[in-house]
């Protein structure tokens, strides 16, 4: 074949490659220009804040919150296809929610908590809700003993941990313990640090975290419990001092703390992230968020880490945004 025809063969090819490697970096794959800065995705089709997320296989769930168009305290429940950046509407809860808790467990989402008033916070509920998406059926579960918003949870060897949190008589450093088998739940023991709400609730292995909050003021301080031994433990202190932040757990056991609001007169969002080494036990600064939020969603899958809505400015604010960060292995 000579050299035209050569090129001539060669050019289809070529453009299909180039168009291939568009729609990687288009879709955010692993490893593409979006690693080490946070990029943007498909807007939510929801501006909201003070809401509770949690990822199920390739799909990630954001539910309740404050909601721009109404004002008011929402139902809503917003699925965001990982693999194909696309949104779609779900079945709402049966009970509208701002400041709860989401967690995942054996592909199904449950919902914990958070104030049931329309237009506040008030009315803290105890609620738990379950999310089965094959059905697409919400289910109520055995309430909480004690209600509480604005808390931190997480799932660990088949029982959900929630702790910390605010209810009408203040903020809390309560542990309850619900057990999905027996469907029963039980009190822990109280974490040793400051009674705070908006802390950030994460699960890494074996161990229950709370991260951050706030009572009087924004807090550093990050504790971990032993489900096990039945203690806590404190940890060096974060980075920054944070409350209505999320976190998040990478594929490979490190934990993920972003965004949050400060409580400063003249303050504003929180931008910076930070990673903990539960074996080094040692924070490190991570690339800022594009749009500094509070009362956001977070989720992750392998050492991407996602951010979900959320308020850009202190108060009641709201936001559509979705970005992602790749967390290179080295850091």
């Amino acid at each position: 074949m000579s050299g035209g025809r050569r090129r001539l063969a060669l050019a289809p090819v070529l453009a299909l490659i180039a168009i291939g490697a568009i729609v990687l970096v288009a879709n955010g794959s692993p490893g593409d220009a979006g690693a080490d800065r946070w990029r943007p995705l498909a807007p939510s089709p929801l501006e909201r804040t003070e809401v509770a997320a949690a990822r199920i296989g390739r799909s990630i769930y954001v539910v309740g919150g404050f909601e721009r168009s109404s004002g008011r305290t929402v139902a809503s429940v917003a699925r965001y296809d990982i693999r194909r950046d696309r949104w779609a509407r779900v079945r709402s809860m049966p009970l509208a929610l701002n400041h709860a808790t989401a967690v995942a467990y054996r592909g199904r989402l449950y919902v914990h908590g958070g104030y049931r008033s329309a237009t506040d916070l008030a009315e803290p509920a105890g609620a738990l809700l379950r999310f089965d998406p094959r059905p697409g059926r919400w289910r109520r579960l055995p309430a909480a003993p004690t209600p509480r918003a604005a808390h931190a949870a997480a799932v660990l060897g088949g029982r959900l941990y929630v702790a910390g949190g605010a209810n009408d008589s203040g903020s809390l450093r309560s542990l309850e313990v619900y057990d999905f088998a027996r469907r029963r739940w039980s009190t822990g023991p109280s974490f040793p640090g400051p009674a705070r709400n908006h802390a950030a609730g994460v699960a890494s292995g074996g161990w229950f975290y709370v991260l951050g909050g706030r009572d009087r003021g924004n807090l550093a301080v990050a504790e971990r419990f032993n489900p096990r031994r039945r203690e806590w433990r404190q940890l060096p202190k974060m980075g920054v001092a944070r409350s209505g932040s999320a976190a998040v757990r990478l594929g490979d056991g490190r934990l993920v703390a972003f965004g949050g609001e400060e409580l400063a007169a003249g303050g504003g969002t929180i931008a910076e992230a930070e990673l903990f080494d539960p074996s080094a036990r040692r924070w490190r600064r991570l690339p800022g968020l594009r749009t500094p939020r509070h009362g956001l969603g977070g989720a992750a899958l392998g050492r991407r880490v996602f951010a979900i809505e959320g308020g850009p400015t202190p108060g009641l604010s709201h936001s559509s945004a979705i970005e992602y960060l790749d967390v290179s292995r080295s850091r």
